[in-house]
Formats: structure tokens, sequence, C-alpha cells
């Protein structure tokens, strides 16, 4: 049954449409939830970074406060780690859980960790390839231009590429925040396995991110082949 280009991005897109909606709701609802349980020690996410990041001799990473809501990253270029305002001063379960793990990161940046500096090698043409891959390929393929839709579709899997190479980067992260705030005693208990419910709907989103990048690549390959086939 034939669908047309649009039935078959839709055919194709929808279930990871799904799967990145759940994602998105269960991340926000696991924030919002542990977002409300005070941690018992008192510490703010800031302090609880500060302290991670003092417990790997990382005392040269400096921490900022950020707008927005997870808007959360570690910058490896400037040594900086930046926690959004609901997580900078709040003392929650939340709040050390995600910072925490993006003290993860920096740790990982001190450990030459391979899949990070990958992953920050790939950003400047991935923020290239992300929206120019689409319009050249779209071209090209319009065009019946070979080579101009091979190119936009390398460009756009450098983006797939990228979703993939993160999925290791943020369990890792995560591996070695639970690692640290357990063996520093920072949370215990039913407070670690808040934590671990926060960070793994978090993990959800880029293995979601990663299925929404390939699925549209595959869209990409199955127009561009079937475009040749049709010519040939």
């Amino acid at each position: 049954m034939y669908f047309g280009n649009y039935g078959l991005y839709i055919l194709i897109s929808i279930p990871a449409l799904i799967l990145g909606l759940y994602a998105q709701a269960k991340v926000q609802g696991a924030f919002r939830k542990y977002s409300q349980v005070q941690i018992s020690n008192g510490l703010t996410g800031a302090q609880v970074a500060r302290k991670v990041l003092d417990a790997n001799n990382l005392q040269n990473v400096r921490i900022e406060p950020i707008r927005g809501s997870f808007s959360d990253h570690y910058d490896p270029r400037k040594r900086i780690l930046r926690l959004s305002q609901p997580v900078y001063g709040r003392s929650s379960i939340a709040a050390a859980g995600v910072a925490a793990h993006e003290a993860g990161h920096a740790i990982q940046h001190k450990k030459h960790y391979g899949p990070l500096a990958l992953r920050s090698l790939m950003v400047p043409s991935v923020q290239i390839g992300s929206w120019l891959g689409p319009i050249v390929f779209m071209i090209g393929f319009f065009m019946a231009s070979d080579q101009l839709a091979l190119i936009g579709l390398a460009l756009f899997a450098g983006t797939a590429l990228f979703a993939i190479v993160t999925i290791p980067v943020e369990l890792d992260a995560s591996k070695r925040a639970k690692q640290v705030l357990h063996s520093t005693g920072l949370v215990h208990g039913s407070e670690l396995q808040g934590v671990d419910k926060v960070l793994d709907a978090a993990a959800l989103t880029y293995v979601a991110g990663a299925v929404q990048a390939l699925s549209t690549l595959l869209y990409y390959g199955m127009l561009f082949f079937g475009g040749r086939r049709r010519r040939s």
C-alpha cells in the first residue's frame, strides 16, 4: 500500500514521537516529584556539585547559575558547570541528582573519557548539520541531484551519530554521579532511590532523541534510494 512521502514520514516518525513524548513526561514528572522532597543534608544543588567536584580534585571548575529549566550543562572549554534555577539554589533530591550528574561530566573530562571527547569534537558540525542537512537534502531530492541529496544526508547523519554517542556519555555521567553521592554519604537510602529515578528518566530522553534522529535519517534514506530506483 502506497502512503506517499508524507504518509511514509508519519509511519516512521510516530513511534519515535510517542517515545519522545513519553520520555519528556516521565522526566518532568520525576523531577517535579523529587523537587518537592527535601534532601536530609540540606545542601543546595550548587553545594552538592561543589562537594562532588572537590572530592575529585576539580576545584578549578566553577559553578554558575543559568536561566531556565533543564538547561543544566558542563562546558568543557571554559570548565564551568552551569545549573538551572530549579537546581542551583534548591535543596531537594532532584536538585542533588541533576547537579551531581553534571559534575559527572566534569569528572569525565578530567579522566579523558573518550565518548565525551568525541561528542565535544562533533558539536560544531552538528550545530550546522542539524538544520542545514535536511534543507540540502530536500533541495537535492526535488532537483533530482543525487550528489546534493547525499551531501544533505551525510550532514544529517552526523546529527544521528551525535545522538547515539550522547547515550553512553550521559549514562556514564549518571553512573559516576551515583557512585560519588553514595561514597561521600551525600545521599543515602531512599534518597539514592529518588536520584536513580530522576536520572534514569533523564536517560530515557537521550534514548528517545537518538531514536527520533535515526527515524528521520531512515526516512531520508528511503526517499533517496527509492527516488534513485524510480529514475533508473
